[in-house]
């Protein structure tokens, strides 16, 4: 099972897990990404390119289903506007150990920094600012360009 989606409302994690724990997996890795209130944000707005954004998630699921023999995958991101606190992204993965299951969690972590099309801009009290991406989010995703 590869589900891999964007959406603008909240994310169930108990629906989430549900899905991937049938799967009969010995391994169960999730991550849930939420919006930080660093530097005082007030709210993160995210925006996607429809189509392209859904297809590059499905992209790298099945990537790293195949890499790994997941028996399940899900990449669930958020868009629009999201308070600190709020869930921006859910990714979990179901293998028959766990090795291949946290590896292949933090596989879809670090390229959806990378590869997935979204934009971020960020508001503190009257300011707004796009967020650029950032240098230690390409090396995260390199690295398994050279352990391939």
């Amino acid at each position: 099972m590869i589900r891999a989606a964007v959406q603008s409302d909240p994310i169930d994690l108990a629906t989430e897990l549900a899905a991937i724990e049938v799967s009969g997996a010995g391994g169960i890795a999730t991550f849930t990404g939420l919006v930080r209130s660093d530097d005082g944000v007030d709210a993160l707005e995210l925006e996607h390119y429809p189509g392209a954004t859904e297809a590059a998630l499905w992209s790298l699921a099945k990537e790293a289903a195949e890499r790994w023999s997941l028996l399940a995958v899900s990449v669930i991101h958020r868009v629009g506007v999201m308070r600190p606190g709020e869930r921006i992204v859910f990714v979990g993965v179901a293998a028959a150990h766990r090795k291949a299951a946290l590896e292949a969690c933090t596989f879809l972590i670090d390229r959806l920094k990378t590869e997935a099309p979204f934009w971020k801009r960020e508001t503190r009290g009257q300011d707004a600012r796009w967020v650029e991406p950032r240098g230690s989010d390409d090396a995260a995703a390199a690295r398994w360009d050279e352990s391939a």
